[in-house]
């Protein structure tokens, strides 16, 4: 059985720990508020943008499909993995490592490589998959055109016949205690597939520039804005999950401080009773002597 010296210890490791997990809850919970109201704004923006691009696609020459949009034989994927630089936020990395490696076996039968942005999925998979970049620094000062520098590289790769798909790898932000891991096709797009309504067929726009103009403008801002999309939902997902992680940490470090206390508190009172009863033997034993 630990003495009381040894109990005393755990309790104040315990509450030394204590202050850490809620001090890294509330600065998550700071920081949370920031990354949540950046991806509020930028849904509408991605939003709008893809039906921009719908409805000058449906108006447009069929037999001018844009270079992000042709779809050819599958050959080579490249897969987009976003997780964070930094741990102790529950399942957050290890959700996105676990979908990656199963998207991996999914498509092993053709040529796969990985662009990573964190340092957690790197770590996992620098040992067993073909690297094309490691982009973790972009959390050091991210901003869109960081983003967008590393989206262009993605296109010009595309166009160039390095890769036949791209695919995105990130956890969509819902709420602090809500992630959800999703894959996105990033190339080619999808020019058919929307979730807005269609526009009436007796609507007559007049364009200017032409479509096809306005397409290659749009096409590709909308594919770097659907990767920063993914970016900022990943970062205020990693500050919802280090701050439900930090706040479960505090609870549980909370019971067992309570617990070692009633234990600390029992064994104090067992050394107690027993000096009480030293000191009553001895004087009785001096009594009878």
């Amino acid at each position: 059985m630990a003495n009381l010296k040894e109990i005393r210890g755990r309790i104040g490791s315990i509450s030394s720990t204590m202050q850490i997990t809620r001090a890294m809850k509330m600065v998550s919970a700071a920081k949370l508020k920031k990354a949540q109201d950046a991806i509020t704004m930028l849904r509408p923006y991605s939003e709008k943008l893809q039906e921009i691009i719908q409805n000058v696609n449906s108006s447009s020459d069929p037999d001018q499909v844009s270079v992000y949009a042709q779809k050819r034989e599958v050959k080579k994927i490249l897969f987009i993995a976003v997780t964070s630089n930094r741990g102790l936020a529950g399942a957050f990395n290890t959700y996105i490592i676990k979908e990656l490696n199963n998207q991996l076996q999914k498509n092993s039968q053709y040529e796969v490589e990985v662009l990573t942005i964190g340092k957690k999925v790197y770590d996992a998979v620098r040992r067993t998959q073909t690297v094309f970049a490691n982009e973790s620094s972009i959390f050091d000062k991210l901003s869109f055109g960081i983003v967008s520098n590393i989206t262009e590289t993605v296109m010009n790769n595309f166009r160039e016949g390095q890769f036949d798909e791209v695919y995105i790898i990130y956890n969509k932000f819902v709420n602090a205690a809500t992630q959800i891991v999703t894959t996105e096709q990033v190339l080619p797009i999808s020019m058919a597939e929307s979730d807005v309504e269609e526009v009436p067929v007796d609507v007559d726009y007049v364009f200017e520039p032409s479509r096809n103009e306005i397409l290659d403008t749009l096409i590709p801002k909308s594919i770097k804005t659907q990767v920063f999309k993914a970016v900022l939902d990943s970062v205020a997902s990693e500050h919802g999950a280090r701050m439900t992680a930090m706040h479960k940490a505090t609870d549980n470090a909370q019971e067992l401080k309570n617990d070692l206390v009633i234990f600390y508190n029992k064994a104090r009172q067992a050394a107690i009773t027993n000096e009480i009863l030293e000191i009553v033997s001895g004087a009785e034993a001096l009594k009878n002597s």
